[in-house]
Parts: C-alpha cells; structure tokens; sequence
C-alpha cells in the first residue's frame, strides 16, 4: 500500500494562489513518486484524478461561522462559539486525516485567517507528524498586528509545536520564523519554489519524451544544431566541438542535432555511420544525441515545429558548423529565441549575424579553439549561469525528490 500523506491548506487548487499552486505542484510530484495523497482543505476541488481531495467550508477562511469567530477574535475576545468550533474541527480534522502519518500543513501554523482550524489542529499534535510549511507569518506582518493579542489562541501561531517539522520558502523566512519561535535556525528547513518547464513552455509530448529520455536537464550546457544529417552541414566537427568543451569546462555539456540523414544524397547513409563511428571514438554516446534515432516503428523522429520551438527554449546556445548555406534560417530562429550562437564564418551567415553572433572557421578551425571560446563566452553571460541553476536546482521534480521526500520520511 502506498505511504498516505495529507496536504492541508484553507483552500486548495483550482483556487488560484501562491500556495495553492504549491500545492498543486507538491501533490502532483508526490504521486509520480509512489505516495498516495489527500489534499485538505476549506475551498477547491478535485483538480488531478490521481490526488484524493477532502473539502470541507470550515477548513477554510470564508465560512460564515468562521468569519463570525474572526471578527469576535480579532477584538481580543474568546467566545463559547470560539470553543465549540474548535471541538467541531477536532472530530472533523481527525476524519480528513484519517491514515495519514504525515500531513504538510501550510499556514495554519503561523497565519490567522482561521484560529479555531489553527487550535483545532494543536489538540491533535502526536496523531500525526506535521510539516509546518510557514509561508507568512502573522506576528511579525504590520498588516495582521491589529487582529493579534496576547495569550491563547494568538500565541498558537509564535509558539514552536511539539512533534512537528518546520519548513520555511527562503533563508530570510527562516531567520524571522528561528527569532519567532526562539528555536535554532537549523531546526527549520528551508525549501524554496520550483517551476515546471514543461508546463512553463508548453512542451510538446515529443518534447517530453525528449528530455525525459535523455535526462536533458540535468546537463550542465545543451548546445542545439537544427541541422540535417548531411556532409555539408559538417556535423562531425559539432562532435568535436563538444567533445573539447566537455573536456575543457569538465562540465556535462550536450548536443542535440534535430534532423535525420538527408534524402536527396545518396552517399549520406555513409556519412552517419562516418558520424556515429566518430560519436563513439569520442566517448560521446551519452552526450550527443541524435533524434532521428528516438522515433517509433522504425520510423526516424522528425520534430513538429512546435517541438522545434521548444528546443530552441531549451537550449543554451545554437551551434552551426555548417560549410554550405543559401541564407541559414537558423540564424534567425536563434535570435528569436534569444540564444548564443556560435557558427560559421561564411557570408550568409554574416550577412544575417553581423556582429551579434560568434563566429568560427568551420573548415580549417581547430575544435579546441572553438570550444574554449564558447566556453568563455557562455561563462561571461549571466542568462546562461542562471538558465542553468534553475534547471538543475528550481524543478519541481527535483525539489520533490530531494527535499520534501526526505521530510515526509522523518515522520512515516
């Protein structure tokens, strides 16, 4: 049976928010890695058939009741409506978290939008391993300071709870929580927000494929040739530029080149297998992929313009070997896309470059030159260092993986 963990919040997805798309992400992420999820909350619906959903109005911020209790509290008094909500919410709360071993609690913790959910969820600390994911905190926000008193229930939300795991969304959150709950900044994890690429961009289902198969972003550098399998388009020497890179950067750079052999020559047959011989005298069989080869049915993969276009997204740089072209589109679908691009120095190209792009003797250039150029140009361009520390560190699946799973498992 899969490990139950339930994701608590006042409202949830398809409620639009900050938080409620963190849940979605964090729910959705938990799934693909085997845990059942329940998602609980006071406003949303079911928004992912594989994620069990349990809405309940009084879980929420926006319940008459609720608002009513609000209104009584944040005048400094506690009411016997106060203490029958609270009671109401024990036996609910115990029935939405029923076989949950750990619930990821967002809010409640430290936010007053609903104290009795807030004291209800206290009277069940030991039931249930709770990670307190504190994205506001209400005792140190000037806005939420007139609707906060001393003393029971307020204090609820700047006290440190027992049996529970704090997890705060940056290094600054955590100092103010550590000062809040005068409690070593250590105990508190920090877990930043991810992005989905894939969603971000709208990737194709070829796409997907793509860069699940060849665990494409993981790499340190992916260097794109949309290109043809033919002599001309001189793909021998993007091996041997990569082949420098790897070994002058010590980093994990790859190339991706888009096309199939050519139709028209019929010596190319000849020229992949010159290609896929050189490919692995190089010791780039894992770095240089070809796509052609990731088709179905005997069938070469051929990318749809859409699948082009997320290529071109996810890319770091365009490289362009080539030493025949009657203009070279590429050129200009590269500055559309806002890529580097480091290719020929031959006069289509220069007419449609001019001094915007890098360029090299694609003949009688020496692979090592070419390679430590472009490794020092991509090192001096900010949008490539950072392109590349949000797709290794700021992915959902990876923040997932990495850092919420070793959470839920402290408490299961």
């Amino acid at each position: 049976m899969a490990k139950r963990v339930a994701i608590l919040h006042f409202a949830s997805p398809p409620t639009v928010g900050g938080v409620e798309s963190t849940i979605a992400y964090h729910a959705r992420g938990l799934v693909a890695q085997g845990y059942a999820v329940r998602v609980v909350s006071g406003a949303g619906e079911t928004f992912d058939a594989r994620v069990e959903t349990h809405i309940n109005p009084l879980f929420g911020s926006k319940h008459p009741e609720i608002l009513k209790v609000k209104a009584e509290l944040d005048a400094g008094t506690v009411t016997l409506a106060f203490e029958a909500l609270v009671e109401r919410l024990v036996t609910d709360l115990r029935l939405a978290l029923a076989d949950c071993s750990v619930c990821i609690v967002h809010n409640v913790h430290s936010l007053n939008k609903n104290l009795p959910l807030t004291a209800a969820l206290a009277r069940l600390e030991g039931t249930c391993y709770f990670i307190a994911w504190c994205h506001d905190l209400a005792w140190i926000n000037p806005q939420y300071q007139p609707e906060l008193h001393e003393g029971y229930p307020w204090d609820l939300l700047r006290q440190a709870w027992s049996g529970t795991r704090y997890v705060t969304v940056s290094e600054a959150r955590r100092g103010e929580l550590a000062d809040l709950l005068g409690i070593p900044p250590a105990q508190i994890a920090v877990v930043v927000p991810g992005v989905d690429p894939a969603q971000f961009f709208h990737w194709t289902p070829t796409t997907r494929q793509l860069v699940e198969t060849l665990k494409l972003l993981d790499a340190d550098g992916l260097l794109l040739i949309p290109a043809r399998l033919t002599r001309r388009k001189n793909i021998g020497l993007g091996l041997e530029i990569l082949a420098a890179v790897r070994r002058i950067s010590g980093k994990d750079f790859r190339l991706i080149v888009t096309g199939p052999p050519g139709p028209h020559n019929p010596t190319n047959p000849g020229y992949l297998k010159e290609l896929l011989d050189l490919r692995a005298a190089l010791s780039l069989e894992g770095s240089a992929h070809f796509l052609y080869a990731y088709g179905q049915d005997e069938q070469p993969l051929i990318p749809d313009d859409d699948t082009m276009a997320n290529l071109y997204q996810l890319a770091d740089a365009m490289l362009f070997p080539t030493t025949q072209e009657g203009f070279g589109i590429p050129i200009v679908e590269a500055g559309l896309a806002g890529l580097p691009v480091f290719c020929a120095d031959i006069p289509p190209l220069r007419n449609t470059g001019q001094d915007d792009v890098t360029y090299f003797d694609s003949v009688q250039g020496s692979p090592e030159k070419i390679a430590q150029t472009m490794w020092e140009t991509l090192q001096g361009y900010p949008p490539y260092r950072l392109r590349v520390r949000v797709r290794q560190a700021y992915r959902w699946d990876t923040i997932i993986r990495q850092q919420i799973i070793p959470l839920i498992e402290e408490g299961l």
